[in-house]
């Protein structure tokens, strides 16, 4: 007959947690494990591309959701977020036991490495707490077998009590067998007995009265010994959750109180102070992990990590470690400049030679000169400069950083930052959020969610703007070759490289800067401690990263950018062409901001272009452009020499460029990254915040470097 969500009482299940069953006879599977296990790889490899994407309810934590088949029935595999414990110390921590806890999936997969078995084992014992229907998958083989590892895998199940599966998941090896034997511990076709860890007679003593206590109260529906340990512990999160899940609030039982209150007071009798009692049951756990990972793991090789240590003492030294980071970000960038340009170029053509056709259709229906200009020279013609200049870049920018990800080059990133985040109050992880932003700041956004301190959480997403993003590239890139490049070819590919790649290093500093002013200011507190793991080096699977570089990065973020540009266009194209006297209504604000704009080295044509680009920033120099040639649409000039004869016949100085390039560094985030942050933070005020944060400073930067310029008398 097979379970169902009603025998199983998981009816609730997709309200509670959001989980999409599709049909009563679903079959949910719960994935854990600890970061760099290779879980992703196990996930992705079991469901393809039949995967959901969201967050947990109330939570900026990613809930990653897949189906796949097996033997004809239906199963919902759940990626919990990578934890090394279930302590609720982080809010991932308390997403993966709330869910194992409450979510009573039908089977839960931890996925373990097996080249640090005994690490990976402390999360093991700690889910076999709180649930029995577990399967074992030791993965990565591959790399054990290359560093001489030898995992006794039938002797570890022994000594577990459950299934253990050994796999590569990378090349599919194991997981029929994984599928196999996850289908039989869902069904009840295998029996688990799980080990029972042993804690010191007097916490064993302890704990007896208060878990006969709460095995009343809650009947079963969670493990009572494991939330006793919990909850003499005084796990209030835990509390919040039966309250949330169980419907049952136990901070106001008394009785319950009295039980916890007497287990403590002869614990110490025992001398065993409140104070202590987490280490003594994480001890507990790591002891018990030590001593089963010397009865199933050997080594024939003790120095097989010499080789990654060798490479980390020359990427992570304190001489060579920065350096080699911005060099390996200055070929990215190359690459992605020089190989943008001619894909760019032709997707330009193809777009425009639509338009082209569009116009024809329209002139041969009789369309109104208004509806052609609105549909077709306003929403389509933005849509195609976005689409033609944002989607080649991200297409190559994306892979190559994906391929840094997958190396594990970029937890050296954060390694190296993580000082220079400390010292300005901030978390070490924002240098990986950081280095997200330099694609797109929206992504730079969602990455923020590694962050556990909501404050610090805050700072990466208020700051992420101040690094440039793949919309800005083209307007630093241009500028800096029209005015500050010498030579062509190869020579002037290089030099706007090293142009961007300066901007790049102003930008962190300034982020730095402007973090340490929150931290101190809005957003006060003590930077947190977190566990920065250095996952062993790994040959990168190229496909699957193209893959997932397009489908996750490219083409999400290039989504919600067309959403926003698409009324973008129509609002541009009325103000060129909607009359206010004698000029355009363009050219009137403009006029109107002209002072301003020369206050901060620019004028009011300038100003208007970046305003009008919020949307995308892709689209300001085709505004400018316009602006300056009085055309009612947006367009772009055949070569950088016709459009720096452009600018300096508008009164454009190497300062206005200079000033162009900082403004274009320091304003306002686009309108998918501003969508993003709402949706993140689900807060107006801190939208806001993240918005006036960079324009205020790229406002003060450039009045003072316009003034000072002018004082000394360089223009």
């Amino acid at each position: 007959m097979g379970l169902t969500n009603q025998s199983t009482g998981l009816g609730a299940l997709d309200q509670m947690f959001e989980i999409q069953l599709e049909s009563p006879d679903d079959i949910v599977i719960a994935l854990a494990g600890n970061p760099n296990t290779g879980k992703s790889t196990v996930f992705n490899s079991l469901t393809g591309l039949n995967q959901h994407t969201g967050n947990w309810p109330g939570k900026t934590v990613t809930n990653a959701q897949g189906r796949y088949a097996h033997r004809d029935r239906p199963y919902v595999l759940v990626d919990l977020p990578g934890t090394y414990s279930l302590l609720a110390n982080s809010v991932e921590e308390q997403v993966a036991r709330d869910f194992l806890c409450f979510g009573n999936p039908h089977a839960t997969v931890i996925v373990a490495d097996a080249t640090c078995l005994e690490r990976n084992l402390n999360l093991v014992l700690q889910i076999l707490e709180i649930t029995d229907k577990v399967v074992l998958c030791v993965n990565l083989l591959d790399e054990a077998k290359r560093k001489k590892i030898t995992v006794d895998l039938k002797k570890l199940s022994s000594l577990l009590g459950i299934p253990v599966v050994g796999t590569t998941a990378r090349s599919g090896q194991g997981l029929e067998e994984l599928k196999d034997t996850v289908e039989k511990v869902a069904l009840g076709k295998i029996e688990t007995k799980p080990i029972k860890i042993s804690y010191p007679k007097d916490l064993e003593k302890a704990v007896e009265e208060v878990e006969i206590y709460i095995n009343d109260v809650v009947d079963h529906k969670i493990n009572s010994k494991w939330a006793a340990l919990r909850l003499m512990d005084g796990d209030q999160a835990l509390l919040a959750s039966m309250k949330d899940y169980l419907d049952l609030d136990l901070s106001q039982d008394n009785g319950l109180k009295e039980k916890i209150t007497q287990a403590r007071e002869n614990l110490e009798t025992e001398g065993i102070e409140r104070e202590s009692l987490r280490d003594l049951i994480v001890s507990s756990i790591v002891q018990t992990a030590e001593d089963m990972s010397k009865k199933v793991v050997s080594f024939e090789n003790k120095h097989y990590n010499a080789l990654d240590h060798r490479i980390d003492n020359i990427l992570t030294s304190r001489l060579f470690g920065i350096p080699i980071m911005i060099a390996l970000l200055g070929v990215v960038f190359w690459i992605t400049i020089e190989g943008a340009n001619v894909p760019s170029e032709l997707l330009a053509k193809g777009l425009f030679w639509i338009e082209d056709h569009l116009t024809t259709f329209f002139h041969g229906i009789n369309a109104p000169q208004w509806l052609h200009g609105l549909l077709v020279l306003g929403v389509y013609r933005t849509l195609a400069w976005v689409v033609s200049v944002m989607l080649p870049p991200m297409a190559i920018f994306f892979p190559l950083f994906t391929l840094l990800e997958d190396l594990g080059y970029l937890p050296r990133v954060a390694f190296n930052l993580d000082h220079y985040f400390k010292k300005a109050c901030a978390h070490g992880k924002q240098a990986l959020t950081m280095c997200m932003g330099f694609g797109c700041n929206a992504a730079g956004v969602i990455a923020c969610r590694i962050i556990d301190s909501p404050r610090e959480r805050l700072i990466a997403t208020i700051t992420n703007n101040f690094v440039p993003c793949n919309g800005r590239f083209p307007i630093l890139i241009a500028l800096a070759s029209m005015f500050f490049v010498g030579g062509t070819g190869l020579m002037s590919s290089f030099g706007a490289t090293g142009a961007v790649l300066l901007a790049i290093l102003l930008g962190v500093g300034i982020t730095l800067v402007i973090s340490k002013v929150l931290s101190k200011t809005l957003l006060k507190g003590l930077p947190s401690s977190f566990t920065l793991e250095l996952p062993p080096y790994r040959k990168p699977q190229v496909g699957k990263i193209i893959v997932r570089s397009i489908f996750d990065r490219t083409l999400f973020v290039l989504g919600r950018a067309i959403v926003v540009a698409a009324p973008a266009g129509l609002v541009i194209w009325g103000m060129a062409n909607v009359p206010v006297g004698n000029v355009s209504l363009l050219t009137y604000c403009a006029q109107f901001l002209d002072p301003f704009g020369k206050l901060l080295g620019m004028d009011g044509y300038i100003l208007m272009a970046f305003i009008l680009g919020l949307p995308a920033n892709e689209i300001v120099i085709p505004i400018l452009i316009m602006s300056y040639m009085s055309q009612g649409a947006m367009l772009e000039l055949d070569s950088l020499h016709q459009m720096k004869q452009l600018f300096l016949d508008n009164g454009w100085t190497w300062l206005t460029a200079v000033c162009t390039m900082l403004f274009a560094l320091n304003h306002w985030p686009c309108g998918t990254t501003l969508f993003t942050i709402r949706k993140e933070t689900q807060s107006w005020k801190w939208t806001g915040m993240s918005f006036l944060v960079p324009t205020i400073t790229g406002i003060v930067v450039c009045f003072v470097v316009a003034q000072g310029a002018r004082l000394l008398g360089l223009v």
